[in-house]
């Protein structure tokens, strides 16, 4: 198959068969090194059906095979799962994506492959190369329309940066000069994802695309939940960075339903009555507050400060108003709750007597970086918050971004990032763990966020452990390698159908090694990620135990640090 434009395949040798819709137009073959090289590329295929979204086509191995030591490492790619090619509709080009591909069951040397259509562009007259590229495909081409081999230069007009905000990641594979980039507001608008098994490298890429928005954006406003403690060493000169020894997150921030998870540990209709005496305490302590003075409509939910003091005297006052056949075992439960949280210092970064006072307007200032001074991501490091209630303060962080964003829609415009790491732990589906205040506002977050400008970012390594429908939400999928297959299955259901192709490719990338789809790249790409500098790198790599292991002295001393840090709770 040399003279691909003649669509004629006489020396394709057919094999016997009866099943006519199958037959595959014959094509002349000559020696691999005559394919005509025209201005369009090389020939290397036609097209064969066509449906929707997508089509089959058929290609001639011997031509691919010619092809595999060309100079131009795109072309030598041609025709393999993944590659692109290209078909001229008028004049524009059409860029499809090869998802599958098996040998022609009656005619040796020929190839079918089903494509998935990711868009098109112009033709250059002169060069015949793609330019002004753009998704969506307004004419299909018919049965018999020649396929040429994708080269670099129509690569680099595909990945050219339209003006759009944009940060460079690394290098779109295989070339090795095409760079690979995020288009920050559509990225951010639509919410993204990150995923990737274990050691796949996800917590660099994490820390490599915030670096990247934080150094185009440096007055953003971006807000991290850490649980592993990883962030914090790669965002000590360009983040605010907290933890228990200074978050400072006030007790009176909860709304009634966080309240009640923390004060509340009774079942069933007990749990009801619990709610129902501490939602009508926790009123009268919240108006016997200054800060309630001016707050016309005052609720459980008010944001407003109250002494833990008052609210225990009121629930012991409600108590004693009742005759001796009534039950005071929901009261006692109460009091004596609240009365443990107070004196436990693991609790001390949220429920300190110090954090009485009005103190919001500087809390989230300093947590959404407003003004950002430079700084403009904070990382919540979570981890030596008890566990209990760790899903607690992640709930109350994520609704005050959101809240916040409601309050100010009227305001100049501040949009902020929540980037939530480990996100199957707060978000899980109903397989997992019941109803919780941090699954519904995060996924409430995703549903709403981007029209009271607040931006998602999911982080996990088990993204089929995620609620449903939450990971459909996110406009931009960012796939490492992932090794489970429940989890390619449950990405593949998310990501739009032109990244088909790629998703087959998820088990085989390499470590740093990522396909990017949806709202934030152009097209589909793979990408091998960009080095960090060490100082800018996450507290996440792997021991090297062969080394570590031959090290010894100090253990000690090591030991001592250990208990005494551990013993009181602090790193």
């Amino acid at each position: 198959m040399s003279d691909m434009g003649s669509h004629n395949f006489p020396a394709a040798r057919p094999l016997p068969s009866t099943d006519e819709e199958e037959v595959v137009p014959s094509v002349a073959t000559h020696a691999p090194s005559s394919t005509p090289k025209r201005s369009e590329g090389h020939q290397i295929g036609e097209v064969i059906e066509i449906a929707g979204s997508g089509s089959r086509i058929v290609m001639d191995a011997a031509v691919l095979a010619s092809l595999s030591d060309h100079p131009d490492k795109t072309i030598t790619m041609a025709g393999q799962v993944g590659s692109q090619v290209k078909i001229r509709v008028g004049q524009t080009w059409l860029l499809a994506n090869i998802r599958t591909q098996k040998l022609h069951e009656r005619q040796s040397g020929l190839i079918l492959a089903e494509i998935d259509f990711l868009g098109e562009g112009d033709e250059e007259r002169l060069t015949g190369h793609i330019y002004n590229f753009r998704r969506g495909v307004t004419r299909y081409p018919v049965p018999g329309s020649v396929i040429y081999a994708v080269t670099t230069a129509d690569l680099k007009q595909v990945y050219a940066s339209d003006g759009r905000a944009n940060v460079e990641i690394g290098t779109v594979y295989p070339t090795d000069d095409i760079r690979g980039a995020l288009y920050v507001d559509a990225m951010l608008g639509k919410h993204f994802a990150l995923l990737g098994s274990t050691g796949t490298g996800k917590s660099t890429s994490a820390a490599l695309i915030l670096h990247k928005i934080c150094d185009i954006a440096p007055e953003g406003h971006i807000l991290m939940i850490d649980p592993h403690g990883e962030y914090s060493a790669a965002f000590k000169t360009n983040g605010r960075l907290f933890d228990v020894n200074n978050l400072n997150l006030p007790y009176w921030l909860m709304n009634f339903r966080e309240h009640c998870e923390v004060f509340v540990q009774s079942t069933g209709d007990a749990k009801q009555m619990d709610c129902d005496i501490l939602a009508k305490c926790l009123l009268a302590a919240k108006a016997k507050s200054q800060a309630a003075a001016g707050v016309a409509k005052l609720t459980v939910d008010s944001p407003v400060p109250y002494l833990l003091s008052d609210l225990t005297n009121i629930i012991q006052n409600e108590m004693g108003k009742l005759d001796k056949s009534t039950n005071t075992a929901p009261f006692m439960r109460l009091k004596t709750k609240i009365d443990e949280i107070k004196a436990d210092p693991r609790y001390s970064f949220m429920f300190s007597g110090m954090l009485v006072g009005d103190t919001m307007a500087d809390f989230l200032a300093k947590i959404f970086r407003l003004p950002a001074e430079g700084k403009p991501i904070s990382i919540i490091d979570v981890s030596a918050i008890p566990s209990e209630i760790t899903p607690t303060v992640v709930a109350v962080l994520s609704r005050l971004v959101f809240d916040y964003s409601i309050w100010a829609k009227n305001e100049p415009s501040r949009p902020i990032l929540l980037v939530c790491e480990e996100a199957h732990r707060y978000i899980p589906n109903d397989d997992i763990a019941g109803e919780s205040s941090v699954r519904d506002i995060l996924s409430r977050i995703a549903k709403e966020g981007r029209k009271y400008g607040v931006s998602l970012g999911l982080i996990t390594q088990r993204p089929s452990d995620l609620a449903e429908g939450v990971l459909s939400q996110c406009g931009t999928i960012l796939s490492m390698r992932l090794n489970n297959d429940r989890d390619q299955a449950f990405v593949k259901a998310a990501m739009p159908e032109g990244a088909r192709g790629f998703l087959d490719s998820i088990p085989a990338l390499r470590n740093r090694e990522i396909i990017c789809c949806g709202e934030g790249v152009a097209i589909p790409i793979r990408v091998s990620l960009d080095t960090l500098v060490e100082e800018r790198r996450p507290a996440s790599e792997d021991p090297l135990f062969s080394e570590l292991w031959r090290d010894n002295g100090g253990e000690e001393e090591i030991i001592q640090r250990v208990i005494k840090r551990w013993r009181s709770q602090g790193r």
